[in-house]
Formats: structure tokens, C-alpha cells, sequence
């Protein structure tokens, strides 16, 4: 009879024990989705500022060929550089990032050719000090200022996109969100970097 009543007792310890955990792994589960649609936002915010960095890039990409034409019209003979700027603007448009996989890897390989860009369109400008009838060019200086404009443009929107990123980020690393943001497959995305800083984009200098 005491027998009973102890293995009675010790299952029913059990029991609660077992409800306890359930209940206990339903609260964590129940926390851990219940801003899902956080998340959610979150990466939409990503891939929308993703976008917005394309487009910029993408803009400075169209004035390219115009302005290489410009520049042959009076240093012909600039072949080297003419050829670089021509090379490294094939380079960037044959990178293409997916907004669902915005890596630390894609972002780095995205940014290291939009880097060369930016070097030979360097060197460019710098071969127009040597003409003066080039820098006196109509077409030449508006497209330098829509060039100029540009890199502005593409350093806001870098610094925007890492803005958004780090948000997206932390918030798939904090409790409870960590958890949903595994279970659902949320998974860290890419910064721009920079020596100087990784809010800042590289800097043609005219």
C-alpha cells in the first residue's frame, strides 16, 4: 500500500514535471514568435535599401560610357586608362547580388569591384588635368557634376543600407528573437567596409 502511494506520488511528480516543461517550452516558443513580423520587416527594410544602392551604382555605371567617349575625343592616346575604366564597368555590371542573399562574402566581392571602378574613373579624371580643352568642355564638366553627384549619392545610400543592416543584425541575435530568427532561417547580412569607415564610399577625385 505505501508502495503504491509512493510510485503514485513519483508519477505524478513526474507528470507536473513534464507539464512544467511544456508549458514551459510553449512560453519560450510563443516569446520567440511573437514579433516574427519584426523580423520580417526588418529584412524587407534590407532588401529595399539594397535596391537603393543598385540604383546609385547603376547611375554612375550609365555616365560611363559618355564620359570615356568624351575623354577619347581629346586624349585619344589614353588607352591604358580608357581601357580600365572600360574593363572595370564590365566587371561591376556582371556582379549581381541577390536581395535574399546579401551575405558578408556577396557584399565584400559587390563592393571590392565597385572599388576598381572607382580607382579607374580616379585615374581618368586625373588624365583630364593634362588637357585643358577637355576640362573646358561642356559635356565633360556636366558630366563630371552628375558624377560628382553621384558619389554623394552612393555614399548616403551605403551608409543607409548599413544603417538598416545592423538594425536586421542585432535584432536576429537578441532572446527571443534569436530563436525564431533560426527556426525560420533569418541569417546575418553583409556591411559595405572601408578602411576609413564603412559608411563612407570610395571617392573619385575630380
Amino acid at each position: 500500500m505505501i508502495l503504491t502511494l509512493i510510485e503514485h506520488k513519483t508519477e505524478e511528480t513526474n507528470m507536473k514535471r513534464f507539464f512544467g516543461i511544456v508549458a514551459a517550452f510553449i512560453a519560450v516558443l510563443s516569446l520567440s514568435s511573437c514579433d516574427y513580423n519584426g523580423l520580417v520587416r526588418r529584412d524587407e527594410a534590407v532588401k529595399s535599401q539594397w535596391a537603393q544602392v543598385q540604383n546609385v551604382y547603376q547611375r554612375r555605371a550609365d555616365l560611363i560610357p559618355n564620359l570615356v567617349n568624351t575623354v577619347k575625343g581629346y586624349a585619344a592616346h589614353e588607352n591604358t586608362t580608357l581601357t580600365q575604366v572600360t574593363e572595370a564597368r564590365a566587371k561591376v555590371s556582371s556582379i549581381r547580388v541577390d536581395p535574399d542573399d546579401l551575405t558578408p562574402e556577396n557584399i565584400q566581392k559587390f563592393q571590392a569591384a565597385q572599388g576598381q571602378l572607382s580607382s579607374a574613373l580616379g585615374r581618368l579624371m586625373a588624365v583630364s588635368e593634362a588637357y585643358p580643352d577637355l576640362k573646358a568642355n561642356q559635356n565633360f564638366l556636366e558630366l563630371q557634376a552628375q558624377l560628382e553627384g553621384t558619389e554623394n549619392r552612393i555614399a548616403v545610400e551605403r551608409q543607409k543600407f548599413n544603417q538598416v543592416t545592423q538594425d536586421y543584425n542585432a535584432k536576429i541575435r537578441s532572446f527571443p528573437d534569436v530563436l525564431t530568427a533560426g527556426l525560420m532561417g533569418f541569417k546575418k547580412k553583409g556591411y559595405f567596409e572601408a578602411a576609413a569607415g564603412s559608411d563612407q564610399a570610395p571617392k573619385v577625385e575630380f
